[in-house]
């Protein structure tokens, strides 16, 4: 039976805590290179920009693991390499909010992304007993201060416009008995009270976590995310972090949004190049021979499908499986691997 969800790799240790001045900087040196509607530039040594914003609302982040990349590359010489690495850094990617300075990091995101006319794409993943103690385990020690997190982020998106992922698994987790039954009825009302707080928002959309394809029984999912408050969310989120084709992501998002109301949906196309790896031991973990999919856009000619968007960041570690260092950090090598296996 597929149990394990994804393995989406945190983000903590890789990038620290940033502070909103450290964003709002971001935020000034991108309104000074980015472009407006244009096709970005890929000439060597040209600075990261926006996407169409007809094409992709979402805010590119200068300063992204990918594009520093890009730069180390450059400067080394390495041209196609960078070249490689562009293909990552010139996308939106999602920021995943750290817990620590959490009102800091969601104004910082949300201001850097209005100053380029653009939305933030946020990933909360902070629920008590998150991942099921595995490599990303934690979460917020308690329900008083996962509630006192929301509300942090909250507070620093503001009216800002902003789409939140909320909380890849957390649903998924509870319907497979990963996480045990005593922390269900808590879970479901924190990620209602998660979705009433953020729909408050002036300009906010929210889409919760649906686990992904790879589950073989849709219709044990239904049930539990009505309960988590997908009616009042703007739709949910499939594939997170995980490797089915948009295709088979499609079809299990479909099913799903038949059972609770038509809701849309949007997926995970980062690493679904190649579709998902199925052979050895936690196949979901740092696979080898996969490849960017379908870069982020809005423009999907379905209309139950919402976008199809970056949220586990290419080039980010599972966890320490096949080699690769703690979850959430970069690893340019699989970097390069995802972005070769996309030509």
């Amino acid at each position: 039976m597929y149990r394990k969800g994804t393995g989406r790799g945190r983000v903590f240790a890789a990038r620290g805590v940033r502070t909103g001045a450290a964003l709002v900087g971001a935020a000034l040196l991108l309104s000074a290179c980015s472009s407006s509607d244009d096709d970005p530039g890929s000439a060597s040594g040209a600075p990261v920009e926006q996407q169409p914003k007809g094409k992709d609302p979402y805010w590119v982040n200068p300063e992204g693991n990918a594009a520093k990349q890009v730069a180390a590359y450059e400067k080394d010489g390495k041209k196609e390499d960078a070249a490689l690495i562009r293909k990552i850094a010139e996308q939106p990617v999602a920021e995943w909010i750290v817990p620590e300075n959490a009102e800091e990091q969601a104004r910082g995101f949300t201001e850097a992304a209005a100053e380029a006319d653009r939305d933030a794409l946020l990933v909360l993943y902070n629920i008590p007993h998150r991942d099921c103690g595995q490599y990303s385990g934690g979460g917020a020690a308690d329900g008083n201060a996962y509630r006192a997190f929301i509300d942090q982020v909250a507070k620093g998106i503001g009216d800002r416009r902003a789409t939140v992922i909320l909380e890849p698994d957390a649903v998924l987790h509870m319907v497979d008995n990963c996480t045990p039954e005593q922390f269900h009825e808590e879970r479901y009302d924190l990620l209602k009270g998660a979705i009433g707080k953020l729909k408050s928002l002036k300009n906010t959309k929210v889409y919760l976590d649906a686990g992904n394809a790879g589950w073989k029984n849709p219709d044990s999912l239904w049930e539990p995310l009505k309960w988590s408050g997908v009616e009042q969310a703007d739709g949910f989120s499939v594939n997170v972090s995980n490797f089915q084709t948009t295709g088979a992501s499609a079809e299990f998002g479909k099913k799903l949004s038949a059972k609770i109301g038509g809701k849309p949906f949007v997926i995970d196309t980062a690493r679904n190049g190649n579709g998902p790896y199925t052979k050895g031991k936690d196949p979901w973990c740092n696979p080898p021979g996969r490849a960017l999919g379908e870069v982020p856009t809005t423009k999907t000619s379905d209309p139950l499908i919402d976008a199809y968007l970056w949220v586990k960041r290419p080039g980010e570690s599972d966890g320490t499986c096949r080699g690769g260092p703690k979850a959430g950090e970069w690893w340019p090598e699989y970097a390069l691997g995802l972005a070769k296996a996309a030509d």
